[in-house]
């Protein structure tokens, strides 16, 4: 049975991979990362390798120096470590969840392969359990991203019975804005431990009120601390200023979202506010625009996201 330290809950960043301008990974800065996240951004647990890292656009060999280099710098420091080994390839799966075993990481999770795609649960189900299989002392997480892998199966379907054959199965990164699937996941297994972590940021809210015990997303990355305000007033049952919370989240996701938002704007909004280079994306996706850059670090200050350089930058829409 797999090992745990304590349930994966709360928020868990999904990491950039740091580049250099040359287009290599840049291991240098993951230590400085680290501290970042859990200093600043009170964020100390992490999905590694993921969307947000560009996962699916690395080499095997890659992937494995950047979990190595997470698993290594992270020591002590951060209570989750899980490293993302889906791929296309079963055999490769398999060796990349052996190797986050070997290296010491608190959990593997499972995309969906998208290209031959699994059509029914019990396809996803064999190949998940083939790539569990071979590390057995990890929980294991399935990454449920419909929209990326067009795989259709019902996390819902997915999750009736599964440790029945996969009983490493610990719990679900659900990417999706279907609420009533998601609700679902929890009413039919609440007397099951299952982590079930919201994958849509801005509307993290709304899963926590359907049951999410935490959330993996990129804006963790640089919107930590925000969040973390918004899961201690719902704690608390202060309502009201969850929603103010989450809200202003929304003003800054909204934003981007108009501008053009993925995962080259993450890595240019996350060297803006961190101030540790992420470099630019692995084709085919192309860099930021300089545009996208200034209007993103502009209403950042608006919302009291960044600091103000001088008090008349400030316009009455910061979120108090």
């Amino acid at each position: 049975m797999a090992m745990m330290k304590k349930k994966l809950q709360g928020l868990v960043a999904a990491t950039i991979t740091p580049m250099t301008e040359n287009g290599e990974i840049n291991l240098s800065v993951i230590g400085q990362y680290v501290d970042y996240l859990v200093e600043e951004q009170g964020v100390k647990s992490i999905f590694v390798n993921g969307t947000t890292g560009e996962g699916l656009s690395l080499s095997i060999l890659e992937r494995r120096q950047i979990a190595e280099e997470w698993v290594t710098k992270g020591k002590n420091k951060l209570d989750h470590v899980v490293i993302h080994v889906g791929a296309m390839s079963l055999k490769e799966s398999q060796e990349l969840a052996k190797h986050a075993a070997d290296i010491g990481a608190d959990g593997i999770a499972v995309i969906a392969p998208f290209f031959l795609k699994p059509w029914n649960k019990e396809a996803l189900v064999s190949f998940l359990k083939e790539v569990a299989a071979v590390a057995p002392t990890l929980p294991f997480y399935y990454y449920h991203i419909p929209a990326l892998t067009g795989v259709k199966i019902r996390a819902e379907e997915l999750l009736d019975g599964i440790q029945d054959k996969i009983p490493t199965f610990q719990g679900l990164k659900f990417s999706d804005t279907d609420l009533l699937d998601f609700g679902q996941c929890i009413d039919q297994n609440h007397q099951r431990q299952f982590a079930f972590l919201f994958g849509v940021d801005e509307q993290l809210l709304s899963a926590l009120v359907m049951g999410a015990t935490g959330a993996v997303g990129s804006t963790y990355n640089y919107l930590g601390k925000k969040t973390n305000q918004m899961l201690e007033a719902f704690e608390k049952k202060d309502y009201s200023s969850a929603l103010n919370h989450q809200f202003c989240i929304q003003r800054f996701i909204n934003f981007v979202i108009k501008l053009g938002f993925g995962v080259s704007q993450t890595k240019a909004i996350m060297t803006l506010v961190s101030g540790i280079p992420m470099g630019p994306p692995r084709l085919p996706l192309q860099k930021a625009s300089r545009e996208f850059t200034d209007k993103a670090e502009a209403k950042l200050k608006s919302l009291d996201f960044l600091p103000f350089n001088d008090l008349k930058d400030r316009n009455l829409e910061a979120c108090s």
